[in-house]
């Protein structure tokens, strides 16, 4: 005999008839603890997570989906969804109750003539990058490839493309959802438009999505991206060049400013950038980015979308232990900028980072439908994450990062702008800008065929 966590926050007996009845009906595996396959399916991207779900519901489509939630629902468990698993809180695996885990739902169809793609919660933007850049689209799909397209769309979707087509949840077209009486229903504009809002960006609790339909626009293959670096004591510089740069930056400009440290051990201020239209368009746009200063270290050249979407994983392995803290505001002003210094000069680990986010243009203007208020990027956000590798104690970082971002909000109150603040784990700059550094010594000859194409 089981036991299981009820939504009472109570244990309670669950027996195997009641495991065999749900295994039954259900096309995909369901997992108890010690079962082959149960420590793999309970691992997520954030090693700090470690909850063990009495059960877990391995969803092959749909109407497992629906038999996953009848069951929770008739035995009154609490209830955990996975998708593609990037969620840094760890939100994707319960303490004691059912893991509905979608990771093998990986359905993804590409529609070129309409540029609309259907993509499964399984599916992570690697992935749906691939399918859609082989007809030259894409959609605004987050800075990091390894996240699931689930998770990115209903919390909002920050990404590379938002400057000129708007967050993830803003290219939704439609989604179908299992509700909590177990009803498959169709989302829309058109069809259950108050669930439709509530799905774009409001990060979860209405529902689970089987099936997201996105608008694509054409992009790439080749953008204008990469990366600079300059020495941490023209940091102040640095910035106050990075405030003017993207209050005039086209749409097409999407970027992300920050204090890192070298695997060698050097504190830089770096700046990355992503200009997803013509090339000759986005070098001449990313001119005086690349002449400031002049920088340390310049990869900032025409690479391949998918290439660059990639770039940044490799400083966010898995199973490494994640923390940060975020907020808004309004300006990169004098002020903040002397209070970030002030913060990554005394930061405990070289593994701790503190980024800043360019929001605004297209991500800015709330469309007719308008999305949920949590995914409006009004301002700019500050998060501290501390990475680091086993054993389980807690990063010495997290308390930083906690303590950082209160002393942000003091300081930073009435600030006028936007800006994402986030501090992560290290890698960093030498790691992404070598990932482009080698495509370009290796396809040189055909970045060139492809450019002038």
């Amino acid at each position: 005999m089981s036991e299981i966590r009820g939504v009472d926050g109570m244990s309670r007996p669950l027996g195997a008839k009641d495991i065999r009845g749900l295994a039954g009906t259900l096309s995909g595996p369901v997992l108890e603890p010690g079962d082959p396959g149960y420590d793999d399916s309970r691992r997520i991207w954030n090693g700090m997570i470690d909850r063990r779900p009495a059960l877990i519901a391995r969803c092959v489509d749909a109407a497992d989906v629906v038999t996953a939630v009848n069951f929770a629902r008739a035995t009154g468990v609490v209830v955990s969804v996975r998708g593609g698993d990037h969620s840094a809180a760890g939100n994707a695996v319960c303490e004691g109750g059912m893991m509905i885990d979608l990771s093998l739902m990986k359905g993804l169809r590409v529609d070129p003539e309409a540029r609309t793609a259907r993509a499964e919660p399984g599916v992570r933007w690697a992935e749906f990058d691939a399918a859609t850049q082989r007809e030259g689209l894409a959609t605004t799909g987050g800075t990091n490839s390894d996240t699931g397209v689930a998770g990115l769309t209903l919390g909002g979707g920050l990404g590379w493309l938002a400057g000129r087509y708007g967050l993830a949840c803003d290219n939704l077209l439609e989604a179908e959802v299992v509700t909590a009486d177990g009803q498959l229903l169709r989302a829309s504009e058109s069809e259950n438009p108050d669930l439709f809002w509530a799905l774009r960006g409001g990060s979860g609790n209405f529902g689970i999505v089987t099936s997201f339909t996105f608008q694509l626009h054409p992009v790439g293959p080749m953008v204008v991206a990469g990366l600079v670096a300059h020495p941490m004591e023209r940091a102040v510089e640095v910035l106050r060049f990075y405030r003017q740069f993207v209050e005039t930056t086209p749409d097409e400009i999407n970027t992300i400013a920050g204090f890192l440290t070298t695997p060698d051990g050097v504190k830089v201020v770096a700046v990355a950038a992503c200009h997803c239209g013509g090339i000759d368009e986005g070098e001449q746009a990313l001119r005086h980015l690349r002449e400031f200063g002049p920088p340390v270290l310049d990869e900032i050249g025409p690479v391949p979308y998918t290439a660059f979407q990639q770039g940044l994983d490799a400083n966010f392995p898995r199973g490494r232990r994640y923390y940060w803290k975020s907020t808004m505001v309004r300006e990169l002003s004098d002020d903040a900028i002397s209070q970030l210094i002030e913060l990554f000069d005394s930061v405990p680990s070289a593994m701790t980072a503190i980024l800043l986010q360019q929001l605004g243009n297209a991500a800015n203007r709330v469309p007719q439908q308008p999305r949920s208020p949590t995914a409006t990027p009004a301002g700019t956000a500050c998060s501290s994450p501390a990475g680091r590798t086993p054993p389980r104690t807690p990063p010495r970082s997290s308390g930083r990062a906690r303590r950082g971002v209160r002393y942000d909000r003091s300081r930073l109150a009435g600030c006028t702008s936007t800006v994402l603040l986030t501090a992560t784990p290290k890698k960093s700059v030498a790691r992404s800008a070598a990932t482009m550094r080698d495509w370009r010594s290796s396809r040189r000859s055909t970045t060139r065929r492809t450019c002038s194409a």
